[in-house]
C-alpha cells in the first residue's frame, strides 16, 4: 500500500484528493492547521511555515510508516493581495520541497494555480486557448507566490535529478453543490471573464493529483487542470467577440470547450475530466 501525506487535506482540494486516494487503496495522512472535515485519516496539526516543527512531523510519519512514498502539497493561503499570502505560500512550499529532499521523498505533487496565467485578464490574454507555453503574468501576490514556487521546483529537480515535482495549475475548483449558482453567470459574460469562463470539479482535482503522483516521469513540470467545458451556455465565439474581440486564436476550439487547455495533462498524465455541470440532472 502506497503511503502519501496530503497537506491542506481539510480544504476543498485536499478533501477530494484524500477521497480519491482512499478509493484506490492508498494509505493517507493529513497535515493541516485545522481538521475541519472528517476525512477518516490520521490528522497532524502543523504550521508548515515552521521548518523545524514541519520536518519533525513529517519525519515522525515517515518513521511510523516505514517510509512515505510521496507528498501532495495542497496547503496554501488564498488571499490575492496580501503580504502574508505571499510569505505563507512561498515559505511553506519551500519547506515541503526541502524536507522532501532531506528525507529522500522523491515524489511531490503540489497545487499551483491558473492565476499564474494572467488572471483576472484585465488586459487581453496573449492568445486562446491558453496553454502551458504562454508567458506567465502574475497579477497578485498569490499568483506571484505560485510562480516562484514553480521556479523552486525546477531548481530542486535540477539539483536532484531523481526527484519529481509536478505543479497542477487548478482552475476555479467547484464542488457539486456549487453548480446551482452557474445560472447566475449566464446573463453577464463579464462575471466570469476573469478566468476565461473556466472551472474544475473537485473530484477531478483528486483524479489529477493521483495520476500526477502515479506518473513515472521525473523532473519539474506544470499542468493546467481544467474541466473540458466552460461555465457558460453562450458559445466561446460569442463570449470572445463580446469581451476580447480580436484576440489571437492559437488553435480551433469547439463551442463550449475550455479556453484553459487541459491537453498537456491529457497527453502526459492520462487525465480525462469525469465531471461537468452540463451532465447534472436538471
Amino acid at each position: 500500500m502506497k503511503k502519501i501525506i496530503v497537506t491542506g487535506g481539510s480544504g476543498k482540494a485536499g478533501k477530494a484528493t484524500i477521497r480519491e486516494l482512499l478509493s484506490h487503496n492508498y494509505d493517507v495522512f493529513n497535515i493541516d492547521l485545522k481538521n475541519r472535515r472528517k476525512n477518516f485519516v490520521p490528522f497532524y496539526k502543523q504550521d508548515l511555515e515552521n521548518f523545524q516543527d514541519s520536518i519533525n512531523t513529517i519525519s515522525e510519519i515517515n518513521k511510523k510508516t516505514g517510509g512515505i512514498d510521496g507528498i501532495i502539497h495542497q496547503a496554501a493561503a488564498m488571499g490575492m493581495k496580501s503580504e502574508p499570502t505571499f510569505r505563507i505560500n512561498t515559505v511553506s512550499t519551500y519547506n515541503i520541497f526541502q524536507i522532501s529532499k532531506i528525507l529522500g521523498i522523491k515524489n511531490i505533487v503540489w497545487a499551483s494555480s491558473e492565476t499564474v496565467l494572467g488572471l483576472p485578464f484585465d488586459t487581453y490574454p496573449t492568445y486562446v486557448p491558453i496553454d502551458e507555453e504562454m508567458p506567465l503574468s502574475p497579477e497578485s501576490s498569490y499568483a506571484l507566490s505560485k510562480i516562484l514556487s514553480e521556479e523552486m521546483a525546477r531548481q530542486f529537480c535540477r539539483r536532484n535529478i531523481d526527484m519529481k515535482i509536478f505543479g497542477l495549475r487548478y482552475s476555479n475548483i467547484m464542488e457539486e453543490n456549487d453548480y446551482k449558482h452557474f445560472e447566475t453567470f449566464q446573463k453577464d459574460p463579464l462575471k466570469r471573464k476573469w478566468n476565461l469562463w473556466s472551472y474544475i470539479d473537485s473530484r477531478d482535482v483528486g483524479l489529477a493529483c493521483r495520476l500526477a503522483f502515479e506518473s513515472k516521469q521525473k523532473g519539474a513540470q506544470n499542468f493546467i487542470i481544467a474541466a473540458n467545458d466552460t461555465v457558460m451556455v453562450t458559445s466561446n465565439k460569442e463570449l470572445l467577440d463580446s469581451v476580447f474581440p480580436g484576440v489571437i486564436v492559437k488553435k480551433k476550439y469547439s463551442k463550449h470547450e475550455t479556453l484553459l487547455s487541459n491537453q498537456k495533462a491529457k497527453n502526459i498524465l492520462g487525465f480525462e475530466p469525469q465531471y461537468s455541470w452540463r451532465k447534472l440532472d436538471k
